[in-house]
């Protein structure tokens, strides 16, 4: 066993020095503190990296398809009324959502700012009083109500009872509403009287839509929009106003869901019209991500980029419609996070060389000054040192 012992000793690569050729002094213990208070510190920073997760990022090629696209948005008209503006979505595959209410809330604003309504657009309508039927005499008593569609019907038993259903029969057949006083429907709800209350107020518009994941755009504009001539237009003849002001803050717009550490470049984002007439567009790219947490939780989201551009039409309103524009196309790469901890060897490794190159740099740096002392003492002592 002593022989074992004798072997195992032979093998110690730390030779130990005799306590006899020790010298301690001052600088080395000032050294050693501090070295010590740096190596602690260290420490300290490689732990709180190994308790918190650090994020991964990858690029990969985005292979799903036929998936929808949410579009999170909130935006703020200051001097266009609630009545006065709608929203459409369209995109390259040919679908249209024109004048989108499901899932929209609209907040009548006055000129300050402040809250005036909050409702659900296409909520609520009046109540029928003796209106005008279709075969033209007046609502009787026990009779259904079948409005006229002032030859906007698409069929002999197809009836307008109100006048968002006159206002969408006549943009079917891609016409225009020039004097919503001569519909009965309008007349009895008071449309045009609803637009003159709302003068000089804003709106607040926020909730979502849910589109096909491809290129495409969404817009808010003033007036009901339709097809004609294979042009998307609007009707503005309703309003009977020369301009529209369509300065606009965007409180929130995000593609999909949030998650931690994304930042949605249109967010806050203010524009004030200087001109009377024109259109401001916003160019998107979506760059699709997936994001996932310590606990394997994950979020399939979106992230974008975004230049802009006023298009300003001094000709007039044939060239251009009033409003404001968000085209937006995906990109092929897909973005991943994933969430992870450091390995407890890396941490290991890292402590490791910490203590070792601390305790290194700091040995060669009391060997310094341990040996200029020495010589600065010894030139004092022959009276050589000026």
């Amino acid at each position: 066993m002593e022989a074992l012992f004798l072997k195992f000793r032979n093998l110690d690569a730390y030779p130990k020095i005799n306590e006899d050729f020790y010298r301690r002094t001052l600088s080395g213990g000032i050294i050693t503190i501090a070295s010590s208070i740096i190596m602690f510190l260290l420490f300290i920073s490689e732990l709180r990296l190994y308790l918190h997760a650090v994020t991964e990022t990858k690029l990969v090629v985005d292979t799903l398809t036929g998936e929808k696209l949410r579009i999170n948005f909130d935006i703020t008209f200051p001097a266009l009324s609630c009545s006065t503006v709608s929203l459409d979505a369209m995109d390259i595959s040919g679908e249209e959502h024109l004048d989108v209410r499901h899932d929209v809330i609209k907040k009548r604003l006055d000129s300050h700012g402040n809250a005036i309504e909050s409702r659900q657009d296409g909520i609520g309508s009046p109540k029928i009083e003796k209106p005008l039927q279709r075969h033209g005499g007046r609502l009787e008593h026990n009779e259904t109500y079948c409005g006229s569609c002032f030859g906007a019907e698409a069929s002999e038993e197809e009836c307008c009872n109100s006048c968002e259903e006159v206002r969408e029969a006549y943009r079917k057949k891609g016409w225009g509403l020039s004097n919503p006083d001569l519909i009965d429907q309008c007349k009895r709800e008071g449309f045009l009287q609803k637009i003159k209350d709302e003068e000089g107020e804003g709106c607040n518009i926020y909730g979502f839509l849910e589109v096909n994941k491809v290129g495409g755009n969404f817009h808010f504009a003033p007036g009901k929009s339709f097809q004609q001539s294979n042009m998307h237009v609007h009707d503005l003849l309703p309003f009977q106003k020369e301009s529209f002001n369509i300065s606009h803050k965007i409180n929130k717009l995000a593609f999909g869901e949030y998650f931690p550490g994304v930042v949605n470049p249109l967010d806050g984002v203010q524009w004030v019209q200087q001109t009377p007439y024109g259109m401001y567009q916003y160019f998107i790219k979506v760059v699709p991500t997936v994001y996932t947490d310590i606990n394997g939780h994950t979020i399939q989201t979106n992230q974008f980029s975004v230049t802009e551009h006023f298009r300003n039409d001094d000709i007039g309103r044939l060239h251009s419609v009033p409003g404001v524009f968000f085209f937006y196309d995906l990109s092929p790469i897909k973005v991943t996070f994933t969430e992870a901890h450091v390995s407890f060897l890396h941490l290991l490794t890292n402590v490791c060389a910490i203590v070792g190159g601390i305790f290194t740099v700091s040995g060669i740096l009391d060997a310094f000054v341990y040996h200029g002392q020495r010589a600065i003492k010894k030139k004092m002592e022959i009276g050589k040192f000026n």
